[in-house]
């Protein structure tokens, strides 16, 4: 192969005499002759093929071959019908590393995905901090649908300081205990 991948492959040739006179007085064992043309053609295209292009697409290589051969063999008088790769087994040490290295590079591309889909968020934050310093309402809006959002549970406590309560200017701890008790069906003690 030419990735250098000991390989043994299993093929199957089906062929035919078209031509019997051809096939018996030219090669004196055409039987012989089909097997040698068969395997050195498979020698041949294998030692072309990467093991990757020959797995993946068995039905090409298949039919390359058939190709190949019917050249080789259609002035003896012999036609090659088709060719069937049934198996190809490489080295259980090799199909470990090859297992290795196909985790490795699926690894690789979801750390690429992961780091692009945390640039994107990055910069979503970046666009909702410059909005938020454009229109610090739109920043106390949003921190109180924060802290909407996180009593929404029952049996939920959420200490909040009081400083942070006076920056958001909603009316102090009574105004969202009251928008707590709203917001669990009017049960008071659902923010202490």
């Amino acid at each position: 192969m030419r990735d250098t991948v000991p390989a043994n492959v299993d093929a199957v040739l089906f062929w035919q005499v078209h031509d019997a006179s051809r096939a018996a007085l030219q090669i004196t064992d055409y039987r012989d002759a089909i097997l040698r043309v068969a395997q050195t053609s498979l020698r041949e295209m294998i030692g072309a093929s990467l093991l990757s292009a020959l797995l993946s697409d068995r039905k090409q290589a298949d039919k390359s071959l058939t190709e190949e051969i019917g050249r080789k063999t259609a002035d003896r008088g012999v036609a090659a019908i088709s060719v069937e790769i049934r198996d190809v087994a490489i080295p259980v040490q090799l199909q470990d590393a090859m297992s290795r290295q196909a985790q490795a590079e699926r690894e690789t591309a979801a750390r690429v995905i992961l780091g692009s889909a945390e640039l994107e968020v990055a910069q979503k934050f970046l666009d909702a901090a410059n909005i938020y310093a454009k229109n610090p309402a739109a920043l106390q809006l949003r921190a109180m649908n924060i802290i909407y959002e996180t009593t929404k549970e029952r049996g939920t406590t959420i200490l909040i300081p009081t400083a942070m309560v006076d920056s958001m200017n909603v009316g102090g701890v009574p105004g969202i205990n009251a928008a707590a008790r709203s917001n669990a069906g009017g049960q008071p003690g659902a923010i202490h």
